[in-house]
């Protein structure tokens, strides 16, 4: 894991060191092992690099890295790296490093952009071909690494200057200014939205565009010219087999998916809630544990005695159960007051509530207990569906194709506290899905419309009902999909990156590997809850492995920290009206809101106003 950055422009005086240097040195957390840097001879490109080394620790490693007329500078992990360089080597391929960077390049050779198919990884890279004299920047399937660009177009549809980097802080270091997308910040705001769905190059700045996962770039400095491409679309057939075999194939890729992630020549831990993802990790790292040295028999758990969504008990059943050494942090609101200010800056762009924070902390936790890659269980939530919202999709799936099926399901459901409520607008949702979506999205136009604080002006420049777009959702898969791949986990594997980078750790996500994730999409709903339980085929490969009273609990508690309790402090209360004078001040909200009391809220609710007023004014800093 690593920062990476660069300059392309038809102008050479444009590609200068010292700014490719500055550019270097505000992602300097996502590399403290070394850094570097390369100009080609027309100066009409420059790459910079920071290193975390994780993979083959000798100079070997640094980067930019040249092979053949190939020089790359390359963010993330390629697991099977070992396999495709093996695939490589018997059709003529020779390397000089142990690294996985090196297999980049000799796989682009050899397969072209089709190479991206062959990667099981995490990654955001920029390949120079000075054959072709084309830059290719390419994105990882899921968008784990990121990848921000900044394009200033001279005339007639050419750039005159072109800007990429792993955060956007290093864009604006280079001098890129920071143009506020007022309709980004206006749906936050009014309703917590992090995200574009109908455009997922936005960010918070209207100026600085973000690569989406599974697309590459080309770039053509002479010409001035950049073209964008689609290279992964998950292509799923539904199978059919009976259960023993599907379970028996989910475990096999679910145990490889996480033995690979084991490959490092750095240590080795992993965070552990008390959820079944985290616990199934460790049951699968408990399964291989000895085909690596550097697995270190270390998690790191967030407590917070007292709250009624605390999960410790569950995560030390789990870590004695394996007899991990468990290392156990507890937030309180004196960390929020300490760290906020840093983890804003990291983070970049707005937060859905103070669990980051609480993520944030258990990541500097490892990094203080010499951990520098961490296993981590996102994704499996979005594609199995393990939270109580997509409950209410499948009930609806089943009333309309398997009546006596929904009956048995919704008790069996009820039973297990994964439903909470159910009603007429359920069956409205079932039968009219596409009547359901509009009318959530008139709701939400109106909830924004009449939201009392916000400026009217604002409002009135920056509102687009576009962007307020429901999905519309026929079966689950649906809206599993949608989750995966459009909103919901691409806003945490961004919480991922920022938090961990800014600790100079490295996170590696199993569930995300490209050929579980295929398999799962390949389930039929019934796969993914099933006899009162969500995530079912997870439970199922995994029983034998983990205690009953963490396989089969009851009820599903998101990773939550008390943040009401909280937003009671003195300290915090400060800070979060001095962000509502701030954005009063900038005229985003009325001058009323100062004189209304702060409203703490839990991390969840959906009018957590205070919170998004606090993570919208650090956007202005």
């Amino acid at each position: 894991m690593c920062g990476i950055a660069g300059i392309i422009s038809p102008n050479n005086n444009n590609v200068q060191q010292s700014l490719l240097q500055t550019m270097a040195d505000v992602l300097k957390h996502r590399g403290p092992d070394g850094e570097g840097f390369w100009i080609n001879n027309d100066h009409t490109i420059g790459l910079a690099h920071r290193r975390l080394a994780v993979i083959d620790l000798s100079d070997a490693g640094g980067q930019p890295m040249h092979y053949l007329h190939y020089t790359i500078v390359f963010n993330g992990e390629i697991y099977n790296y070992r396999e495709l360089k093996d695939t490589l080597h018997s059709k003529g391929y020779r390397f000089t490093s142990q690294t996985d960077t090196e297999v980049i390049m000799a796989a682009y050779d050899c397969w072209g952009i089709e190479c991206l198919d062959q990667f099981d990884g995490m990654f955001a890279f920029a390949l120079w071909n000075e054959q072709a004299q084309q830059l290719i920047i390419a994105r990882d399937r899921f968008g784990e690494k990121p990848l921000y660009y900044y394009a200033g177009y001279a005339q007639r549809g050419t750039f005159e200057k072109f800007l990429f980097a792993s955060e956007m802080k290093a864009l604006w270091a280079a001098g890129v200014p920071k143009n506020l997308d007022g309709t980004m910040m206006l749906n936050y705001l009014s309703l917590g939205y992090t995200q574009n769905p109908l455009k997922k190059t936005a960010t918070f700045f209207s100026n600085i565009l973000s690569l989406p996962a599974g697309h590459y770039l080309q770039v053509f400095p002479k010409d001035g010219r950049v073209q964008m491409k689609k290279w992964y679309t998950l292509k799923a057939e539904t199978l059919v087999a009976g259960n023993d075999a599907i379970e028996s194939t989910f475990r096999q890729l679910f145990f490889e998916s996480v033995e690979r992630r084991l490959r490092s020549d750095v240590n080795i831990g992993t965070s552990l809630s008390g959820g079944v993802d985290s616990a199934a990790i460790l049951a699968a790292i408990d399964h291989t544990k000895n085909k690596n040295s550097n697995w270190k028999n270390i998690a790191f758990t967030a407590s917070f005695p007292g709250f009624e969504k605390d999960e410790t008990a569950y995560a030390r059943i789990v870590a004695g159960h394996f007899g991990i050494r468990q290392h156990i942090i507890e937030p309180g609101a004196k960390d929020w007051a300490t760290y906020f200010e840093k983890l804003m800056y990291h983070q970049e762009e707005p937060l859905q509530s103070s669990s980051v924070l609480t993520q944030f902390l258990i990541y500097k936790t490892a990094k203080e207990n010499n951990i520098t890659v961490l296993l981590d269980g996102q994704g499996a939530d979005e594609m199995l569906a393990g939270y109580k919202k997509y409950v209410h999709w499948y009930l609806q799936q089943l009333f309309i194709k398997d009546t006596s099926l929904y009956f048995k399901e919704r008790k069996l459901l009820e039973q297990h506290d994964f439903l909470e409520t159910w009603g007429w607008r359920n069956y409205a949702a079932a039968m009219f899905p596409d009547k359901a979506a509009g009318a959530l999205q008139s709701k939400a136009a109106k909830h924004q419309e009449n939201n009392a604080y916000i400026n009217r002006d604002f409002y009135y420049n920056y509102r687009n009902i576009d962007t307020l777009q429901k999905p519309v959702t026929k079966q689950l898969e649906d809206i599993l999909y949608y989750n995966t791949f459009t909103t919901g986990l691409p806003e945490l594997l961004r919480y991922a990156d920022r938090n961990s980078m800014a600790n100079s750790v490295e996170v590696r996500l199993p569930f995300l590997s490209n050929a579980l994730a295929t398999f799962i999409f390949s389930l039929p709903a019934r796969y993914k809850i099933r006899d009162g339980f969500t995530k079912w085929i997870l439970r199922k490969s995994i029983d034998g492995f983990l205690p009953d009273a963490v396989l089969y609990r009851k009820g599903k508690t998101g990773f939550e920290p008390p943040q009401q309790q909280w937003m009671q402090d003195d300290h915090v209360q400060q800070m979060i009206i001095a962000a509502r004078g701030t954005l009063v001040s900038k005229k985003v909200l009325q001058p009323a809101i100062l004189a209304t009391p702060v409203k703490p809220g839990a991390a969840h609710d959906a009018d957590n106003y205070d919170w998004r007023y606090l993570c919208a004014s650090a956007v202005f800093a």
